[in-house]
């Protein structure tokens, strides 16, 4: 007895929730982005003046309580109230209500690349200073990565697949492609994603400074991001959150839900070459991207748009640019590309769903978000980089890209929906 195949099933975006360094909505983090402003500042959670970089893209007016209970919020680090307050954000903006929905076939993934450092450095001062009996009961459960979908499964009463995911930089992208995934293959109807980072303390700092990973720019924080840019000189560390709703698009259509776009292919691969460092041919991140299209049931010359994994290093954008180029051929000079971490920083783990977020509303919105301080263009970095200003362009098909260290890479290809 023949098994039949499956049939995959579409994939849509219903909901959209954002956390960010430039905008606490999607409304006010779309208009910054169309906008070219960046988030960039001197550090001000604490005093940054011994290390190399003072800089980092912080959330700025964060009200937890505007979200959830003072107690609850005591106990959550900062990246998991983050991911709560951007999916209650997306629930509501996608209009569903759960108690019409079987909660068995709504699932959370959730991923963050770093998890609870925040709480972890000052236990560990706790430790320090006070002993080991003075460390708080909740420390574990406040810095775990996979507490932030625990969460929000539990304030939703949602009993379906549940789990964070850990890539590094390509953390949110695998997220997101594997929620799809669950529901394209029959294991939901609806799926709650995306990833969360709030990195931004004396450690994450230090340890980014000591690889010299990051932008010493600091007397001009607001150009120190200049992705492709020939004087880029490192990435710039940033927090926040992005999560969308997944659905099933007959389950979407059943409820009248607004549709933004369709999550139509996702590609993974892995370098194999560098904990750290892209291989300079980019072969990596060219097979994630075809992957991707060829799952979306796309071709190279339907792509409109790529929002590029862009981190202002001097090897990720070089690599980047060659994958691009590699896969895309001669077409790859003619296509409109951006970095929005110009404007973002550098989200780590959260940079994913931030970025598919910004592809989905670039591609609604019909308007291609620029890579800001690009000034002086690179040999090596040649292609349409959106300098500087936004650009008004109606596309119907896009790729986002997230590339970690240990060699992850992830895209994902979305389509507007008709």
């Amino acid at each position: 007895m023949s098994i039949p195949p499956i049939v995959p099933r579409q994939v849509v975006v219903t909901g959209i929730g954002v956390i960010s360094p430039i905008g606490l909505t999607k409304e006010s983090y779309w208009e910054s982005l169309a906008s070219g402003r960046s988030g960039v500042a001197e550090i001000t959670r604490f005093d940054p003046s011994n290390f190399p970089s003072h800089i980092a893209a912080e959330v700025k007016d964060f009200k937890p309580d505007e979200y959830f209970e003072r107690r609850d919020s005591r106990h959550m680090d900062l990246f998991a109230q983050f991911s709560v307050a951007a999916a209650i954000q997306a629930v509501e903006d996608s209009g569903i209500n759960f108690d019409q929905c079987d909660s068995e076939r709504i699932g959370v993934i959730v991923g963050s690349g770093i998890g609870g450092m925040y709480v972890f450095e000052e236990q560990v001062r706790v430790l320090d200073s006070r002993g080991p009996r003075k460390i708080s009961p909740f420390f574990i459960t406040k810095m775990i990565s996979d507490i932030a979908p625990g969460h929000i499964s539990i304030r939703y009463g949602l009993h379906g697949p549940n789990f964070s995911t850990t890539s590094a930089c390509a953390t949110s992208g695998h997220a997101i492609g594997c929620a799809m995934k669950a529901i394209r293959y029959g294991d939901a109807d609806v799926m709650i994603s995306g990833g969360a980072e709030a990195p931004i303390c004396e450690m994450g700092l230090g340890g980014f400074c000591a690889m010299k990973a990051l932008s010493t720019r600091n007397d001009e924080p607001e150009r120190a991001s200049r992705p492709f840019d020939l004087k880029r000189d490192g990435f710039i560390m940033a927090e926040g959150a992005g999560i969308v709703v997944l659905e099933e698009l007959g389950h979407a259509l059943k409820r009248g839900a607004h549709i933004y776009g369709e999550i139509a292919g996702v590609g993974f691969s892995a370098d194999a070459y560098h904990i750290t460092a892209p291989p300079e041919d980019g072969l990596g991140a060219a097979r994630s991207m075809k992957i991707a299209i060829e799952e979306a049931g796309l071709t190279t010359d339907q792509i409109g748009y790529i929002n590029a994994h862009g981190t202002s290093t001097p090897l990720n954008d070089m690599a980047e640019t060659n994958a691009i180029k590699a896969l895309f051929g001669e077409r790859a000079y003619d296509m409109a590309i951006s970095s929005t971490k110009s404007m973002t920083g550098h989200l780590l783990g959260a940079a994913g769903a931030l970025e598919l977020i910004a592809t989905m509303l670039a591609m609604y919105n019909e308007c291609i978000p620029p890579t800001i301080n690009y000034e002086y263009p690179d040999p090596q970095c040649d292609l349409n980089y959106t300098p500087n200003e936004a650009k008004k362009l109606k596309f119907d098909s896009a790729v986002s890209n997230t590339f970690g260290f240990g060699g992850h890479n992830a895209s994902i290809a979305i389509k507007r929906y008709p």
